[in-house]
């Protein structure tokens, strides 16, 4: 008899007869509880992921052949592995099977008395809760939470990391160094490569009805560098003062304010940000999210975009059109950007942050034309210009409908986590009001009573949980509130946090 076949008659006989359980990792079915086998499962590969019994590029076993030994159907051992790659644990190659990623943040303990004081400890070392959150936040306070342990991090602004189209970059990559003439590797044009900039055009003329001649765009490191180009620009040309949102973004005015600009507060309601109130501030020029204003989530309204645009032309004035989360949107048609109705007054920001990856950095501005050529030079004089392969990539991405593939994917799957992450607020934080819901990738919770939000957040994250009190967004006085994130947290992981935070707001009201 040939001796293969004998071997594979052999396993199959005691995959079939053996008991219940497997070698790997000598999982055993029966610890596993009745109707919880999948959940079992996922927490036994995401355990062995973080102890390090399975390193990052460990391949797991084929999902036929360990539902075999574990006695299951196929589809428990396929959804255990696909959550692990939605959490960014794991990633799906194809024949090359399933292979871990990264390996999960180990849960923070849950106290079970009033917070330790911090420790000293050296400089390195993540700051304590509290601390973080017990005073006004600093220029690095962003850099301090990122860094902060939590097991569920609900931070506003980051995509799902773990969908970043790894396999389309890399085909991409190929493509375009393949073709790639050995000139375009010296240094390039400071506003960016024209394919990515041609490329850039087409797809504000798709998605955001704007009309752009490639050769007004500019490429830039993400939206963060266009704030300080701009602001270098703007105060050469006189103006000391750009008005924002309030509440509204703290990262947006702490890079305003790292280039000496006032930002004086506008208020928003539901119709978007006052405009009688603009006017008042005297400012001429103003730094808006009209498309899903953070965080509120509000649009800006049809009546009050006819009236930004009457102070526009009146005064002069410039606007800073974030169009921040514009792609992102569930429950609502699309909004047309500021810049496809009065181009002259409005300079246009976008990047692909929150399609892709903020490390990218990769970003446009298609500024009035009085300003091109300053904000060229400033680009030219902070770096030369962006690096020219991402570029590249990028572009066939977008040319090749890559690009909107992927914006549809993470559409679907962001609403679904939008729609749990709502369902286990009414269910765990009776009372908070929810704003902005219909877009985006976060939305703003208040409580008509709650406690301080900065010591809300302080406690929830050192029960492990990551949020950003909605103070540190608002220069004004305003209800306390926290901004949550939904996009980077699997429906599980967002219902864990949200029934963590219900338990932190009774305890703070007791």
């Amino acid at each position: 008899m040939n001796r293969t076949q004998d071997d594979r008659a052999d396993r199959s006989i005691t995959a079939r007869s053996g008991p219940p359980g497997a070698d790997f990792l000598q999982l055993n079915i029966a610890d596993a509880p009745a109707g919880g086998r999948c959940d079992w499962l996922t927490r036994q590969l995401r355990l062995a992921i973080s102890d390090g019994r399975l390193p990052v590029g460990s391949r797991l076993p084929a999902t036929r052949l360990l539902a075999g030994e574990l006695h299951v159907s196929r589809g428990v051992v396929t959804e255990a592995y696909q959550r692990l790659i939605e959490d960014g644990h794991a990633a799906g190659r194809g024949r090359n099977g399933t292979v871990v990623l990264a390996a999960p943040v180990p849960a923070a303990p849950v106290p079970t008395g009033p917070p330790a004081p911090p420790r000293p400890s050296a400089a390195t070392a993540p700051p304590h809760p509290h601390a973080l959150f017990a005073e006004p936040p600093s220029p690095d306070v962003f850099d301090a939470i990122r860094t902060a342990p939590a097991r569920i991090d609900l931070s506003p602004g980051v995509p799902e990391l773990a969908a970043f189209p790894r396999t389309a970059w890399l085909r991409a990559e190929r493509t375009v160094l393949r073709d790639l003439a050995a000139s375009a590797l010296g240094y390039g044009d400071p506003r960016g490569a024209p394919a990515l900039r041609r490329a850039v055009a087409d797809w504000l003329a798709r998605n955001r009805g704007i009309r752009a001649d490639p050769a007004d765009i500019l490429i830039v490191a993400g939206t963060a560098q266009t704030l300080t180009l701009l602001g270098q620009v703007l105060r050469e040309d006189g103006i000391s003062a750009i008005a924002v949102e309030d509440p509204g973004s703290l990262g947006t005015r702490q890079h305003l304010r790292n280039q000496r600009l006032a930002t004086p507060p506008v208020p928003v309601d539901a119709d978007g940000i006052r405009v009688g109130e603009l006017r008042a501030t005297g400012a001429p020029a103003v730094l808006l999210t009209p498309a899903h204003q953070f965080p509120a989530g509000v649009v800006l309204g049809g009546a009050r975009r006819r009236q930004l645009m009457d102070w526009a032309t009146r005064t002069g004035g410039l606007i800073v059109e974030d169009d921040y989360d514009a792609e992102h949107r569930y429950d609502r048609p699309p909004v047309p950007a500021l810049r496809s109705m009065l181009a002259e007054h409005v300079c246009y920001a976008g990047s692909v942050s929150k399609i892709l990856a903020p490390a990218l950095r990769i970003g446009w501005v298609l500024a009035p034309q009085k300003y091109q050529e300053a904000l060229v030079a400033a680009k030219r004089y902070a770096d030369l210009g962006n690096a020219v392969l991402p570029q590249l990539v990028l572009a066939r991405l977008m040319e090749s409908g890559e690009l909107e593939g992927q914006l549809r994917l993470l559409r679907h799957r962001h609403r679904r986590r939008r729609d749990a992450m709502i369902a286990a607020i009414g269910a765990r934080l009776p009372g908070a009001v929810v704003h902005g819901a219909a877009a985006g990738l976060h939305l703003m919770i208040t409580f008509p009573d709650g406690p301080p939000d900065t010591e809300l957040a302080a406690e929830a994250l050192a029960r492990g949980v990551k949020t950003h009190p909605l103070s540190w967004h608002s220069q004004r006085p305003y209800r306390p509130g926290l901004v949550l994130g939904y996009a980077a947290c699997t429906p599980s992981a967002l219902a864990e946090g949200i029934t963590t935070l219900g338990t932190v707001l009774r305890d703070m009201r007791r």
